[in-house]
């Protein structure tokens, strides 16, 4: 079976998407900073066929077009424009590290440094793949990318594609359909902008979000450096998440749902002392892939939404976890429509945008199958933060949680941060206790 090159033949500049140009004018103001890549680490150990391994990853890349694109800027002052061509597809980069003192922490040295590195936009290559030999048995394949092309979600198709052509080199599976052109993706949200339903999507938003609500704003290059932010990793009990699958079976609320109510509950009875509002932005990751091409193309998709959470008097549990899932659906029949586009409505100046934070991202993402190996993925790198990031991490049953607490100190106090690490889990624990759908929110 031969690659498959998805690359536009006719060498077109096109385009870039509203996501993309907000990711530019960021690189434009910060050149030198590296606070937008994404890359993961998968680690796979067991009877690997390094031949098929190999050849798995670098089919992949090849149907990946967008890890090609390269960037154009005019020299008559308009947007940049992008392509992708075959010549730029990046070569897989095999090290053997055994000869290593530790050869782990070599790797993870070597990774890092790669994550910090700063990256011109018009220059440099915007993606990275690596197979790094740590052991007889042992692989980890580093693949990172700009954000620009690639978020999250993107990194993860590129993963299980690659996990089903491995199975099907070592004779275990079906090739399967290969990934879909990035070209696909553009021109789809080329015609989403032409047609009546971005129309009817700006008017949902003009009103959800009308003048009356107030949404901070960011400067553009005042980003605080990664380094001086605030991280704490913590496992969630097995009890809690038996306890949150229980909770989903009962209510028929999805497990990612109820995380994101709940700790947007939890963050509106917590808010500082002094805000004085009885309702709380909180915003909100948004795949905004299904009924769209780019389910079946890595690019940099993912919207931004925000939710307003208030809990009025005595509501119950329940009734909140309802009240908020009916926003949640309106939401999202409308969420294509980019946050981008919102703030260039509300007449954001150049070189501003929304301060995302609190931001809820709730990622419930197998890590992918290799076969006869044990895997496990590694976040690298995940893009830009803003203030106060919970990042809440699982399988697709809800097993294996755990929750991220990432805050920048500027915004965050030390106290306040040290509380969030403390009480969020124990408010999770309360809220999904028997009988609490019952009880009124200002009580638990």
């Amino acid at each position: 079976m031969e690659p498959i090159r998805q690359c536009d033949t006719s060498g077109s500049w096109l385009p870039l998407t509203l996501a993309q140009l907000d990711f530019w004018e960021e690189y434009s103001l910060q050149p030198d900073q590296s606070i937008s890549t994404v890359a993961h680490c998968i680690d796979i150990e067991g009877a690997v066929d390094q031949a098929a391994l190999i050849e798995s990853i670098t089919r992949t890349v090849t149907e990946a077009d967008v890890l090609s694109v390269r960037f154009h800027l005019p020299s008559d002052g308009r947007q940049p424009l992008q392509r992708c061509a075959a010549e730029w597809t990046p070569n897989l980069v095999l090290r053997d590290l055994r000869g290593e003192p530790d050869p782990l922490q070599a790797a993870q040295r070597l990774m890092r440094a790669d994550v910090e590195a700063r990256c011109d936009l018009l220059q440099s290559p915007l993606a990275a793949q690596w197979l790094l030999r740590v052991s007889e048995r042992r692989h980890l394949w580093y693949s990172r990318g700009h954000h620009i092309i690639l978020d999250g979600y993107g990194m993860v198709l590129l993963e299980r594609r690659c996990a089903q052509l491995y199975a099907h080199l070592i004779g275990r599976g079906e090739p399967g359909k290969p990934l879909k052109p990035f070209a696909h993706y553009l021109a789809e949200e080329e015609a989403y902008r032409r047609s009546q339903r971005f129309d009817e999507d700006r008017r949902f938003w003009r009103d959800y979000l009308d003048s009356s609500h107030d949404l901070s704003v960011l400067h553009k290059g005042e980003e605080s450096d990664v380094a001086e932010e605030r991280h704490a990793e913590l496992a969630l009990t097995e009890t809690l998440e038996r306890r949150l699958n229980a909770v989903a079976n009962d209510t028929g609320i999805g497990w990612p749902d109820l995380l994101v109510m709940l700790t947007g509950l939890y963050l509106l009875q917590h808010q500082p002392a002094g805000h004085g509002s009885d309702a709380l932005a909180v915003w909100l990751p948004f795949m905004s892939r299904w009924g769209s091409v780019s389910a079946y193309i890595p690019s940099l998709t993912v919207n931004i939404l925000p939710l307003y959470v208030d809990a009025p008097g005595e509501e119950s549990l329940g009734s909140f976890l309802n009240r908020m899932t009916n926003v949640l659906r309106r939401q999202r029949r409308h969420g294509r429509y980019r946050i981008e586009q919102f703030a260039a409505d509300r007449g954001l100046s150049k070189g501003t945008r929304f301060l995302f934070s609190p931001l809820i991202n709730v990622l419930p993402f197998d890590t992918p199958v290799f076969w006869g190996c044990r895997v496990e993925r590694q976040v690298i790198a995940t893009g830009p933060g803003d203030g106060f990031d919970l990042t809440y991490r699982g399988r697709s049953d809800g097993s294996a949680l755990s929750l991220m607490l990432d805050a920048d100190p500027a915004i965050v106090a030390s106290d306040e941060y040290a509380r969030h690490r403390r009480e969020l889990p124990a408010f999770l624990a309360r809220a999904l206790s028997p009988g609490a759908l019952t009880t009124a929110v200002a009580h638990l």
